[in-house]
C-alpha cells in the first residue's frame, strides 16, 4: 500500500478546510436573523439542535439578546460578511494555488476590504458591550478583540507585503489572517463536539475550554500551511540564526517554568481547572514536538530557511505561557476579573500573540536580507570594476 504524498496530504487538506468554510458560510450570514426579527430561520440554531439538543441551545442564546440588539446592525454587517470570507477564503487559496494572477490579486482587493468593513462591525460591538455582557464573560471579551487586532494587523501587512513585492511574506500573513477566521467556524464545530466528550457541559463552559486551544491550533495550522507551500532550502542573504541553540534553550527554560505555574494554578480550581489544563497542554505538546522535530530534521537535510523558521516559531511558542503567566495578573488588577477569568484570559491569548509575534521575526529577516543583498551588490560591482580597470589599461 502506497504512503500518501505531500501533495495529497496538501489536497486532502485544502478540501477539508473549504468543506468546513463553505457549511459555515450560510450558518455565519443567518445567525443574527432571529435578533432582527423573531422567528426568522437560524442555520446554526437548527443545526446545533439536532447535533446536541435544544435545550443546550436555547439556554446559551437566552442571555444574548440584549447586548445584541444594542449593536444589532454592526453585528449583522460582521456576521454576514464573515460569511462571505468564509467563500473567499478557500477561492484564494485555489487562485494562489493554481496561478491565476490577475483573479487572485482581485479577490485579494475584495478580500481585504471585506476584513476591513466585518471586523469593524465586531470593534463596534466590542466598544458598546462590557465584557461582562459578553457571552461567556470577559474571557471571551478578551480573546475576541485580540483576534480582531491580529485579523486587521494580519491583512495589512499582507497588503504591505504584496506591494514591497515580497510574495512568500504576503503568503504568511494572509494564511495567519485566515487562520484567526477560522477561529469562528472551528468553535461552532467544537460546540457539537464537545458536549459528547465532556458530557453535561453548557455552551458557556464549552466556549472555555476552546478559548484555552483554539488560538494555537489556528496559528499552528497557519504555520504547516506555510512550510508546506515554501520548498526553498534558503534564501539569499539570509545567513547564521535569530534562534540558536542557546536562546532556544532559555526560551524553553521559561517555558517550562511558566507551564508549572499555569498548571499548578489551574489545579487549584479542582474539576474545572483540570479540563482547563488539558485543554491548552494537549495542543500545546503536539505543536512544540511538531515544531521540534521539523527544525531538526530540516537541519539534518541542509534546508537552512526551513530550520530557521522551524526555530523561530519554536521560541515564540516556548515564550506564549511566559506571556499568559504575564498577562494573567495585569488582567485581573486592570479589569478587576477573579483569578480563573484572568489566567483563562492570558493563557487564550499567549500562543496567538507569539506566532504574530514570530510572523513578523520572519518577516524582519527576510527584509533584512533582501536590504543586506541591496547594499553589497554596489559595493561588489565596484569591486569588480576596480579589478577590471587595470586589465583594461594592460591591453591598451
Amino acid at each position: 500500500m502506497r504512503r500518501p504524498t505531500s501533495s495529497t496530504w496538501r489536497r486532502a487538506t485544502m478540501i477539508a478546510v473549504t468543506a468546513v468554510c463553505v457549511a459555515y458560510a450560510p450558518i455565519a450570514m443567518t445567525e443574527l436573523w432571529p435578533y432582527a426579527r423573531p422567528g426568522a430561520p437560524a442555520l446554526g440554531e437548527w443545526v446545533m439542535g439536532r447535533l446536541v439538543n435544544p435545550r443546550y441551545v436555547t439556554d446559551a442564546l437566552a442571555g444574548r439578546v440584549a447586548p445584541y440588539r444594542h449593536s444589532l446592525v454592526p453585528m449583522i454587517v460582521h456576521s454576514v460578511l464573515g460569511g462571505a470570507l468564509m467563500l473567499l477564503g478557500p477561492a484564494q487559496l485555489l487562485t494562489a494555488a493554481r496561478r491565476r494572477t490577475r483573479l487572485h490579486r482581485t479577490l485579494g482587493v475584495v478580500f481585504a476590504v471585506t476584513v476591513y468593513v466585518s471586523m469593524a462591525g465586531a470593534a463596534i460591538y466590542l466598544a458598546r458591550t462590557a465584557p461582562r455582557d459578553v457571552f461567556s464573560g470577559p474571557a471571551f471579551w478578551i480573546v475576541l478583540a485580540t483576534i480582531l487586532v491580529g485579523t486587521v494587523l494580519s491583512v495589512t501587512f499582507g497588503i504591505l507585503a504584496a506591494i514591497g513585492g515580497l510574495p512568500d511574506l504576503h503568503q504568511r500573513w494572509m494564511l495567519l489572517c485566515y487562520a484567526f477566521l477560522l477561529t469562528a467556524p472551528l468553535l461552532r464545530l467544537e460546540w457539537g463536539f464537545l458536549p459528547r466528550l465532556l458530557p453535561g457541559l453548557t455552551m458557556e463552559q464549552i466556549n472555555q475550554v476552546a478559548i484555552a486551544h483554539l488560538g494555537s491550533v489556528v496559528v499552528f495550522g497557519a504555520l504547516i500551511a506555510s512550510r508546506a507551500r515554501d520548498r526553498r532550502t534558503k534564501v539569499e542573504g539570509v545567513s547564521g540564526s535569530w534562534a540558536p541553540l542557546p536562546v532556544l534553550a532559555v526560551a524553553q527554560l521559561a517555558g517550562l517554568a511558566a507551564l508549572l505555574w499555569i498548571a499548578r494554578s489551574y489545579l487549584d480550581f479542582g474539576a474545572t481547572g483540570q479540563r482547563l489544563l488539558w485543554a491548552y497542554l494537549l495542543p500545546f505538546a503536539v505543536g512544540y514536538a511538531v515544531m521540534a522535530v521539523n527544525a531538526r530534521r530540516a537541519g539534518r537535510q541542509g534546508r537552512h530557511w526551513a530550520r530557521e523558521e522551524w526555530r523561530l516559531h519554536l521560541t515564540a511558542l516556548c515564550l506564549a505561557p511566559a506571556l499568559s503567566v504575564g498577562a494573567a495578573p495585569v488582567f485581573q488588577r486592570a479589569l478587576g476579573l477573579d483569578r480563573l477569568t484572568a489566567l483563562s484570559a492570558g493563557v487564550a491569548i499567549g500562543c496567538g500573540m507569539l506566532a504574530f509575534t514570530a510572523t513578523t521575526v520572519v518577516s524582519l529577516r527576510v527584509m533584512y536580507a533582501r536590504e543586506l543583498l541591496k547594499r553589497t551588490a554596489p559595493a561588489a560591482s565596484a569591486s569588480t570594476a576596480r579589478l577590471s580597470k587595470p586589465v583594461a589599461e594592460v591591453r591598451s
